[in-house]
């Protein structure tokens, strides 16, 4: 049998519905090139022994597999975390929370000394980890309710050189009695009726809906963050697009000023924070 060219496994990816970046990734990976080398090289073959993980991980693919997971990979903030079906695949989205973390260091927290950040239900570590590589200062803590997540966060903290620390509880529960200056948090927050979970279905479902209206989660955290928050801590949390007023009210009924809201790249409301005392 003829060994396949890059020309026809692009043209076989196409066939099947797959993007044709997302074949190209799948293709170099496999060939052990960058993507840039397949532009150059259509006439460049498949060995045998490659054919069958490419068959795969196309219809893996072609069904809906986020194409991190197949990699298992993915870029956040500038750093390369691995990813696998034990947590969600990091967003663009949430670095804009990433963004106002390290504003908030740098400016009204700068004086802490050093100022304590948790990351409540921290999936892959993506969000602190990226706080921490930015601001080393920063004594960063990350925690999740999930044993597995946990064990990439750890992977991930320990080949990026980033000093995080990790304890395994639900929400609140797994920092005991600690305090901190800075809050953050992207936690489920998909309602239990919202469609668009079917395209999610092959990610974790409990990091991404925590069931009814998609606000339990973020009323716990908001509702129990005056008993962790150093004078004049911060909270900021991940929402959904249509979300921001409730998180608003929930902010201000619980004792939070300078409450504000930023958008994601689409231009819909994604995160929300304020300042307590």
């Amino acid at each position: 049998m003829n060994e396949p060219r890059v020309a026809e496994l692009m043209a076989q990816a196409r066939g099947a519905g797959v993007d044709r970046l997302d074949a190209q990734l799948l293709l170099a990976r496999l060939l052990g090139q960058p993507r840039t080398w397949l532009l150059a090289h259509d006439d460049a073959t498949l060995p045998p022994a490659e054919l069958a993980a490419w068959n795969s991980l196309l219809a893996r693919r072609a069904a809906g597999e986020p194409l991190a997971y197949l990699l298992g990979e993915k870029e956040f903030h500038g750093l390369l975390l691995q990813v696998n079906a034990d947590v969600l695949v990091p967003r663009p989205e949430t670095e804009i929370l990433v963004d106002w973390a390290i504003e908030l260091l740098n400016g009204p927290l700068r004086d802490r000394s050093p100022p304590r950040v948790v990351d409540l239900g921290t999936g892959s570590g993506a969000i602190a980890i990226a706080v921490k590589h930015a601001c080393p200062d920063a004594r960063v803590s990350a925690t999740d309710a999930s044993a597995a997540a946990l064990e990439v966060a750890r992977a991930n903290a320990h080949s990026l050189g980033t000093s995080v620390s990790f304890a395994r509880g639900s929400w609140w529960e797994a920092v005991g009695d600690a305090r901190f200056d800075l809050v953050l948090s992207n936690p489920p927050y998909i309602a239990a009726a919202d469609p668009h979970l079917a395209a999610l279905r092959n990610e974790p479902i409990a990091a991404l809906t925590p069931g009814g209206d998609g606000l339990d989660a973020l009323r716990h955290i908001v509702g129990r963050a005056a008993e962790h928050l150093e004078p004049s801590g911060w909270v900021v949390v991940e929402h959904g697009y249509d979300q921001a007023r409730a998180v608003h009210a929930l902010l201000a009924a619980h004792g939070f000023g300078e409450i504000a809201t930023r958008a994601d790249l689409a231009g819909q409301p994604r995160c929300t924070g304020g300042r307590h005392g």
